[in-house]
């Protein structure tokens, strides 16, 4: 009963001091916000006799002041200047199409669908159409997820598309990498 016990209010002490540590830290500020300020402590004791009549003996005071210091330079950054960007900063921003990719576009144009950008999300929709195929992927769930990136391709060029015509462009698209990226 008596561990039980002591276990018990040892482990309501180290939530306490737990749930303390983490109030503590409560705030994502880890900088110091005002200035340092001068304190005194004060010691107040008082003695008592054994006797009926009680007297109070003097009180001690002590009083204890810091130092106040200015922050170091190493406390204080700099104030932040923007860099400018290298002219290559992060290198090319279009990856060149290799001339699959290039016969898959085409394809695309004479069927009349304009790829967004440079063609890159067409593209790498082409190459996920011959992957699925290779690995035996219905061609329901296929077509499921061409016509997704076709509205995804249709928002990144701004155009609205309705549900339809994604469907029809995906069959297209399904059919444009099977004649070119997929033969080869």
């Amino acid at each position: 009963m008596r561990t039980s016990l002591a276990r018990t209010l040892s482990m309501g002490v180290l939530a306490v001091a737990a749930g303390g540590m983490l109030v503590a830290c409560g705030s994502d500020d880890s900088t110091a916000t005002g200035v340092p300020t001068t304190t005194a402590t004060t010691t107040t004791t008082e003695s008592s006799s054994t006797s009926a009549t009680t007297s109070s003996t003097s009180a001690s005071e002590s009083t204890t002041s810091a130092a106040v210091t200015s922050p170091g330079e190493a406390a204080t950054a700099p104030p932040e200047q923007p860099q400018p960007v290298p002219e290559d900063f992060p290198g090319a921003t279009q990856a060149p199409v290799d001339d699959r990719g290039q016969a898959f576009l085409d394809e695309l144009k004479k069927a009349g669908v304009t790829p967004a950008g440079n063609g890159e999300i067409a593209i790498s929709t082409a190459s996920y159409i011959c992957s699925a195929q290779s690995q035996g992927v219905a061609p329901d769930e296929i077509s499921t997820f061409v016509t997704a990136n076709v509205g995804v391709e249709a928002s990144a060029s701004g155009t609205q598309i309705t549900a339809e015509q994604a469907g029809e462009t995906a069959q297209l698209y399904i059919t444009a990498a099977q004649n070119t990226i997929c033969k080869a």
